[in-house]
């Protein structure tokens, strides 16, 4: 009997995919558990649509991931911050605080758990980072750290 599974079941498969089950699996335990629908036409549909709107979904982040890497690949984030003895800063510059700066300069949301740094920012001077957008797209930037 042809059934879709409705969440993953152990050994049998993953959500979404369309198996062969044994007969009496499918109705002793499959079914009424409401782990499989029966593959009727209606189901079939449903589950390609449900694939193709996944396909899309993918397809428009890689694509947005691809053009906000294009903007800001290169470019340098400007930040003035206050500074103690020394020449060294109170605190530091966080993922956070360059997330807001792209935004502002560049007109690009970045979430800052996106933002890959070396290490702590805690010196003015100028540091290199990544993005990491999408899977696979990144881009490097500088972020120049200058006194208020």
């Amino acid at each position: 009997m042809k059934v879709v599974l409705l969440a993953d079941v152990k050994g049998v498969g993953k959500k979404g995919e369309l198996i062969n089950a044994a007969e009496g699996y499918a109705r002793n335990f499959l079914l009424p558990r409401k782990l499989a629908k029966e593959a009727n036409a209606q189901v079939m549909n449903e589950l390609k649509n449900a694939e193709a709107s996944k396909a899309y979904k993918i397809k428009t982040e890689t694509e947005e991931a691809q053009k906000a890497a294009a903007a800001l690949e290169g470019k340098i984030v400007r930040i003035t911050a206050k500074s103690g003895t020394g020449g060294r800063l109170f605190g530091s510059v966080t993922a956070k605080e360059i997330a807001q700066e792209i935004k502002k300069q560049f007109g690009v949301e970045i979430d800052k758990r996106k933002i890959v740094l070396s290490g702590d920012i805690k010196a003015f001077g100028t540091y290199q980072f990544e993005i990491k957008l999408y899977s696979g797209i990144a881009a490097k930037l500088s972020v120049s750290v200058t006194e208020a």
